[in-house]
C-alpha cells in the first residue's frame, strides 16, 4: 500500500511541492533543524502558510534557538505571537522549550515518547518533527493529511470521531515509506494544502486522482464528513480605552484561564454604565466617546465589541499597587502580548482619534 501512494506522490512533490519555505532549510544530509520544524508545525496548526511565514521569520529572528525561547519572558513570546491567535499554542511552546532545557540538554528529544509528551506536541506533531529533522519513519495526521486520506480511501464519518481517526492513523502508518520520509511528510501535507483542498479540490492536478475513491464516486464535496453543526453564540462586551494626557493607555493582564488568558488587553465591562463605573475606579474622568463597534469571531462564538474611549484620564494612585493594571505608551505595545483586535483598535487611535465618534455616557 505504501509503495503505491508514495511512488505517485514523491515525483509530484519533486516537481510541484513547496521547497522554499523558511523552515525548510536543510543541512548537507538533507534534514532540517528540529527547532524550526517544531515552530513551523505549531504555527501551522489551524493557520495557513501565507499567514505563518512573516510570523515565523520575525519569531526566529528574535528567538533563533530553543534555549533562546526557553530564556525569553512570556510577554516577549506572546508579543511575537500576537495576531496568530490560539495563544495557548505559544504558551505550550514556551513551556516545552523550558522543559527541554531542564530535562533534555536544551534540545528537542529524539525519542517519540518523550517528544510527544511535551506540552502542545502530541502524536502528529512529534511524527512531523522526527520525520523531517531526523528522517525517522513516523506517520503524521494533521488536517491536510486527514482530508487526503479520507478522500483517497472514501472514508465516511467525521475525522474527529475516535473510530474514524483510528482508521486514518492505520492508513497513515501504512502509506509512510521507508525512504525519503522527510520529503513524503512534506509532500502529503503540500498535497492537502494546495491540491486536495477543502472546497473545489484540483483533482485534475492530483497524482492520486485515478486511485481516489472520492474522485471516482463523485464524493469529493461530501468527504471528509463535516462535523455536526452547532449554532455559534454571540456575546457582547464594552472595552474601556483609558488614555492619559501623555497618550498612554491603561491595559489589564487577563487571568490564567479563558479567552486571551495571560495577554494584556483592555479592561471590559457589560455595557456603558458598568464601563463608566469601572473606569472611575481606575482614573479621574471627564467624558467618554463611543467608538465604532466591531465583531471578533472566535472558533466557538462571536464577540460584539463596543469600545468606549476615556481621553485625558488621570490615573488613581491606588492602581499603582495592582500588578495586573499598567499604563503603557505606544512605543511599548510591540513588546506586549496583545490580542489582535485590541492591537488593531489601539493603533487606530494613535496618534489621533478616529473621526467616527459620538458622545455617550
Amino acid at each position: 500500500m505504501s509503495s503505491t501512494l508514495a511512488t505517485r506522490l514523491l515525483p509530484w512533490f519533486d516537481r510541484h511541492g513547496r521547497h522554499d519555505l523558511p523552515w525548510q532549510a536543510a543541512a548537507p544530509d538533507g534534514l532540517r533543524d528540529a527547532y524550526r520544524v517544531w515552530l513551523s508545525e505549531v504555527m501551522l496548526q489551524q493557520t495557513q502558510v501565507a499567514t505563518v511565514v512573516p510570523y515565523f521569520l520575525r519569531f526566529t529572528e528574535a528567538l533563533p534557538t530553543l534555549p533562546a525561547l526557553a530564556a525569553a519572558e512570556e510577554d516577549r513570546v506572546l508579543a511575537l505571537w500576537s495576531g496568530l491567535g490560539y495563544y495557548r499554542r505559544a504558551r505550550f511552546l514556551h513551556r516545552a522549550a523550558q522543559l527541554c532545557v531542564e530535562r533534555h540538554g536544551g534540545e528537542l528529544p529524539r525519542d517519540f515518547e518523550s517528544l510527544a509528551a511535551l506540552p502542545g506536541i502530541g502524536r502528529s506533531t512529534a511524527g512531523a518533527i522526527l520525520a523531517q529533522a531526523h528522517g525517522l519513519r513516523l506517520p503524521i495526521l494533521d488536517g491536510n493529511v486527514k482530508r487526503v486520506l479520507t478522500r483517497y480511501h472514501g472514508i465516511e464519518g467525521h475525522p474527529g470521531q475516535s473510530a474514524v481517526e483510528k482508521l486514518l492513523w492505520q492508513h497513515a502508518e501504512a502509506h509512510t515509506p521507508h525512504q525519503r520520509v522527510a520529503d513524503y511528510t512534506q509532500a502529503i501535507m503540500d498535497l492537502g494544502a494546495t491540491v486536495c483542498v477543502r472546497s473545489r479540490p484540483l483533482c485534475l492536478a492530483c497524482p492520486l486522482t485515478d486511485a481516489c475513491i472520492a474522485r471516482r464516486e463523485g464524493r469529493t464535496a461530501q468527504l471528509p464528513t463535516r462535523k455536526p453543526g452547532k449554532t455559534v453564540p454571540t456575546r457582547a462586551t464594552t472595552m474601556l480605552v483609558l488614555r492619559d494626557a501623555h497618550g498612554r493607555v491603561l491595559l489589564e493582564r487577563r487571568g490564567p484561564s479563558g479567552v486571551w488568558s495571560g495577554l494584556w488587553s483592555l479592561p471590559e465591562a457589560p455595557g456603558h454604565e458598568a464601563a463608566w463605573r469601572l473606569a472611575q475606579t481606575h482614573a479621574q474622568l471627564d467624558d467618554a466617546q463611543a467608538l465604532t463597534p466591531f465583531v471578533h469571531v472566535f472558533s466557538h462564538y462571536r464577540l460584539n465589541i463596543e469600545p468606549l474611549l476615556f481621553d485625558g484620564a488621570t490615573a488613581h494612585p491606588a492602581i499603582a499597587d495592582n500588578a495586573a493594571l499598567r499604563w503603557y505608551a505606544r512605543d511599548e505595545w510591540p513588546d506586549l502580548g496583545l490580542p489582535a483586535p485590541v492591537r488593531t483598535l489601539l493603533e487606530t487611535l494613535h496618534p489621533s482619534l478616529a473621526p467616527h465618534t459620538s458622545r455617550s455616557r
